[in-house]
Formats: C-alpha cells, sequence, structure tokens
C-alpha cells in the first residue's frame, strides 16, 4: 500500500520531486522497468524516471531489507547497458524511523566492487519542507516535527488550497495513507475526510492492487499444490501467461 502510494506521486509530480532530490523542477518521465529487462509481475518499491539528460531511480522503502543495496547495483548496471552516456541518480527514501543501522547504509560492495547511492531518510527532513510542493504533501506528516498531528492539519489546509478536485482527492488519500505510518486512524480520519479518500484514484487503485495480490497469493498457492493452470486462471482471475509467469517464479525460487 505504501510503495503504491509513493509510486504514484512520484509519477504524477515528478517535478515536485525533482525540485526536492535535484535541486530543480525538472519534467521527468517514466521508464518501464522492462525496458532495462527488468520485467517482473510487481517491482516492488522502484521507481524509475528519466529526463533528456539523466536517469532518477527511487527506492521507498518503508523499513529497510537486506537486498536493497545490491538492489541498487543491479539497476543501476542495467541503465548503464541501456544507456552509458546518461548518468543516474540513485536515492533510497526509507520513511518510517527506526534504528537499524540498515538505512544509514549508502553502498553495495563485494570483491573489486563498491557501488554507492543516496539514502533519505524522511524522519529527518523538516516538515515544512514537504508543504511547499503539492507532490511531497502527503510526507509532511512523516518529517521532522514536534507534533505530527499538527502537521498533518497543514497538509489538509494546503491541499485545500489545490484548485483542481482530482489532484485534491488523491492527495488527500495519499496523505491519509502516509500518515498511518505514524498516526492513528482515528486521528487520520478526523482530520481527514474519508469519503474523499475513497473516492480517489490512487486509493481505487491501491484498492485493485492489493486484490490482484491477493489474487496472485492464492495462484501460487493452488501452484505449489500442483492445481493445472486452466483451472487456476479462471478460479483468480488472472491469465494464463500470468499463471505461466509465477509458476516461472516458483521454478526459479526451487533452482535457487
Amino acid at each position: 500500500m505504501y510503495d503504491d502510494t509513493c509510486r504514484f506521486l512520484a509519477e504524477h509530480f515528478s517535478s515536485d520531486f525533482a525540485s526536492w532530490l535535484l535541486g530543480e523542477p525538472i519534467e521527468l518521465t517514466e521508464l518501464k522497468p522492462s525496458e532495462l529487462s527488468l520485467d517482473p509481475i510487481r517491482t516492488d518499491a522502484l521507481i524509475l524516471l528519466q529526463s533528456a539528460a539523466s536517469f532518477l531511480h527511487l527506492e521507498f522503502q518503508t523499513l529497510p531489507k537486506d537486498n536493497v543495496p545490491f538492489r541498487m547495483l543491479d539497476y543501476r548496471v542495467r541503465a548503464y547497458r541501456k544507456d552509458s552516456t546518461k548518468p543516474m541518480r540513485q536515492v533510497v527514501i526509507y520513511l518510517k524511523q527506526t534504528a537499524s543501522e540498515r538505512v544509514h547504509q549508502t553502498y553495495f560492495e563485494m570483491e573489486h566492487t563498491r557501488h554507492e547511492f543516496e539514502v533519505v531518510r524522511v524522519w529527518e527532513q523538516p516538515a515544512s519542507r514537504f508543504l511547499q510542493y503539492p507532490g511531497l504533501i502527503p510526507f509532511a506528516t512523516l518529517g521532522q516535527s514536534a507534533d505530527a498531528e499538527e502537521i498533518l492539519r497543514q497538509a489538509a489546509q494546503r491541499i485545500d488550497q489545490i484548485a483542481d478536485p482530482g489532484a485534491q482527492a488523491n492527495l488527500v488519500a495519499a496523505s491519509g495513507i502516509l500518515a498511518g505510518l505514524r498516526l492513528e486512524d482515528e486521528v487520520v480520519y478526523r482530520i481527514l475526510r474519508r469519503d474523499i479518500m475513497q473516492e480517489s484514484t490512487v486509493y481505487r487503485s491501491i484498492q485493485r492492487e492489493t486484490q490482484a495480490e491477493n489474487s496472485r497469493t492464492i495462484a501460487l498457492n493452488l501452484l505449489r499444490r500442483g492445481v493445472a493452470m486452466n483451472i487456476i486462471a479462471p478460479s483468480t482471475g488472472l491469465s494464463i501467461e500470468e499463471v505461466q509467469q509465477l509458476q516461472q517464479q516458483l521454478n526459479e525460487s526451487a533452482q535457487g
């Protein structure tokens, strides 16, 4: 849910992310994972953007994972293969405060190879900074502040000033979802209108993704039990091709 929300914001408000991370409001377009020969059924937390001059790779993580540093090297090499002339800015953005040392790791290292990337810990960023850009408002409650509830109120006020009703609804929904990492649901729904959240594009998209993820989980369980693909597909709503991809994943996992 949090990954999908961050992906939605980065893709629809890319210039705001560029202002924050690159220092200038460059318009960025989405780079499909398949363009880098990365075509899993679902690429969690991965956001690839590009301008004419460079790549921007964002990884949003609620909590740190062991494989993130290697993923950064892997994606950098794949982007280099696509276009060796374009520099690539890589940023891992951790959302939820933790004492883990992994959120400070900025490199991957193995024999004769060292790859470095950037890390942003959102809770160390001033909350007021996120309130300056529409697409970053949903992160404000997770930023550094003495009163997260008050910051969410300020975020709601900033969103109310946005003229586009669609953008308003999406930012309300995204703000509510991310605020749930720090505040109780009762507090979030008291400040933000729940009906607007549920009507938003981002909220409905996440619901569809959650349903699809549930279908994939069921399909994987059925595959492990040896159920035929032509039975699994209509039972889960997945296509035969999607079930075949899941079977391939299981085969690769077994071989690994």
